[in-house]
């Protein structure tokens, strides 16, 4: 096997990536964190973390806001209960009233998704907190970014970022972004282009596996 062959499997899945995650994280299980996983990937990372911690499993909704040219290509990002955190190059290009309705869509979407995951509870608050905001993997940072700013704005007592893989230039970005510390697994330099090469197994979760690891999660806790 080549080393570009051993680097693109650098994870089996989630769950293995996970368990490596919470292994680094052991340190803060005395802290009574909270974990904050971005759905829909990162909730199988962050059960992994929350049942090593024995730390409740939360989660911080994000959507990306793709070019009106380019769905794929994501020019912004926004979190529920935050506002949109953009490329400023690409924003100043933008149609301000275009960015609003695109806005204004994802933010319907966000609401139905915490309906879906969460029922009628509100989000655990970070207020005060140890809070470890976690992803199956980092590509260009943006939704972690919009994550950390409504995590940032509750005032916790420390804020974590948590990923398997992450560009080695995106973890910079993500301090100057309010991340007090950040724990990475493999520092992708060179990036291999997409957070899915440093997995063996890659599938997206459904709606209901996010489901069942919430309602599991709380049954170990």
């Amino acid at each position: 096997m080549t080393h570009a062959a051993y680097m693109t499997i650098r994870f089996v899945d989630r769950a293995e990536a996970g368990k490596a995650l919470a292994e680094a994280l052991l340190g803060y299980r005395s802290d009574a964190p909270v974990i904050y996983a971005l759905p829909r990937g990162g909730v199988a990372v962050g059960y992994e973390i929350a049942r090593a911690l024995r730390a409740p499993l939360e989660i911080i909704l994000t959507r990306k806001i793709g070019h009106p040219l380019n769905a794929e290509y994501a020019i912004c990002a926004i979190a529920e209960g935050g506002e949109p955190l953009c490329n400023e190059l690409e924003r100043a290009e933008l149609d301000d009233a275009w960015l609003a309705a695109a806005c204004k869509r994802e933010r319907a979407t966000l609401a139905h998704r915490a309906a879906l995951y969460r029922g009628d509870g509100a989000r655990i608050s970070a207020r005060g907190r140890v809070a470890i905001l976690v992803d199956d993997g980092i590509a260009t940072g943006l939704t972690m970014r919009s994550a950390i700013a409504v995590l940032r704005g509750e005032e916790p007592k420390k804020l974590i970022v948590a990923a398997p893989v992450c560009p080695a230039d995106v973890i910079a970005e993500l301090h100057e972004a309010g991340a007090d510390e950040t724990v990475i697994l493999e520092k992708g330099k060179p990036y291999l282009g997409a957070v899915g090469a440093y997995y063996r197994e890659f599938p997206q979760l459904t709606d209901n596996e996010v489901i069942a690891a919430l309602q599991g999660s709380r049954k170990t806790e």
